[in-house]
């Protein structure tokens, strides 16, 4: 049986945690023992131990914007080197034989899977385009130090070898899976709509994602304003919480909102864990993203719940949605075209009904959970 160690960069129920989550609960428990290191406490702490992984809480350094100055560096150096310590100790207390280093914002994994030769697999799930300093710092640091690197898309993959550094690390891509047991067309709805006050007439434009720098909320919502006075009977919803920290973002967001013309028909909620729900709520989903998003976990999710899917032509979900069949394309950060592309699928009944039929499909045939769980076990098979 091998011991598996797995760092994360967070505690959350979001995008990355949630794929992490799926993986490690359906892995052989036979064949692997799970063992999962987190930073902080929170929601993923709880579900990691009823799927019976070894779960410890260790505040180690993720790589943030916060350390990106003189002061944040010296604090990350020191934060880092005794840290890294502990989790070596952990490494040899229980003899792990494979490290999991999942998101690029996790460094920790290198310098121990150097100091105790174990083998590391490096999951990665972001296109960092600024800095470019820290995108090719990273890029390196991983080429070094992964025995394999796994992209959660071409997209990804096509990110990475544009640096130069992976000539001789192998980089493969496995596609996120989704449970279809959890993420599917028949979750209920009707506490929702009556939550939100949404009529059964009402077409609802959705979109989940952290309120941050490029998560596009700013972009959505200058589409909404564009394109709900024209349908009365349409409603925009953006759900998802804040860094901590940042919680000025949610109140700059608000105000935007407020001051809408279509403010009425805008809501705008905190993090919610029935997120399987939501998915079922809306008819249409948005990724507004503003920077290209890698493979986002909530498109697969919205697509196994039957919506038809709208997103900027850029990151992976170009290889998620099939343009013409369960989605449309606008053009980056064009909130015109959003708009123009949301309002198609707003007149159109048919059309977007055969959009979310094709969703479904094409998330059950590309992005089984089985498949992606399988391509891991082989990596993990293939370790000295």
């Amino acid at each position: 049986m091998k011991n598996i160690l797995y760092l994360h960069a967070g505690a959350e129920l979001y995008g990355a945690d949630i794929v992490l989550l799926q993986l490690m609960k359906n892995l052989n428990k036979e064949k692997y023992k799970l063992h999962i290191i987190l930073p902080c406490d929170g929601p993923l702490v709880e579900e990691m131990k009823n799927i019976g992984a070894k779960v410890t809480v260790l505040e180690y350094p993720i790589l943030r914007r916060k350390y990106f100055n003189p002061s944040g560096m010296i604090k990350y150096y020191k934060e880092f080197r005794d840290k890294s310590k502990k989790i070596k100790e952990y490494c040899l207390e229980n003899k792990i034989n494979v490290i999991h280093s999942n998101t690029m914002a996790v460094l920790l994994g290198s310098k121990v899977c150097k100091d105790l030769n174990l083998y590391h697999v490096w999951h990665i799930h972001e296109i960092i385009t600024k800095p470019k300093m820290v995108n090719k710092f990273l890029c390196k640091v991983i080429s070094k130090s992964a025995d394999r690197v796994i992209a959660v898309s071409n997209a990804v993959k096509d990110h990475l070898l544009s640096t130069g550094y992976f000539n001789t690390t192998p980089v493969d891509v496995i596609y996120n899976g989704v449970d279809n047991e959890v993420f599917n067309e028949n979750n209920e709805t009707d506490y929702l709509k009556k939550h939100y006050d949404i009529k059964n007439d009402e077409v609802v434009v959705g979109m989940i994602g952290r309120v941050n720098a490029w998560k596009g909320q700013e972009s959505f919502l200058e589409a909404l304003n564009k394109v709900l006075p024209k349908y009365p009977k349409a409603i925009g919803i953006m759900v998802g919480g804040v860094f901590e920290g940042e919680d000025w973002r949610m109140e700059q967001l608000k105000k935007a909102v407020s001051e809408s013309p279509v403010k009425d028909r805008i809501i705008v909620d905190d993090y919610r864990k029935d997120s399987k729900n939501l998915h079922c709520l809306f008819d249409i989903f948005v990724l507004p993203s503003v920077r290209p998003d890698p493979l986002p976990t909530v498109v697969l999710e919205s697509m196994a719940s039957g919506n038809a899917v709208i997103g900027y032509r850029h990151g992976g979900v170009m290889e998620m949605v099939k343009e013409e069949y369960n989605g449309l394309f606008a053009d980056i950060c064009d909130t015109s075209d959003l708009a123009d592309k949301i309002e198609i699928l707003l007149k159109n009944d048919d059309l977007r009904k055969s959009y979310g039929e094709h969703s479904a499909k094409r998330q059950r045939e590309s992005f089984s959970l089985t498949s992606y769980v399988a391509n891991f076990e082989k990596v993990y098979d293939s370790s000295k």
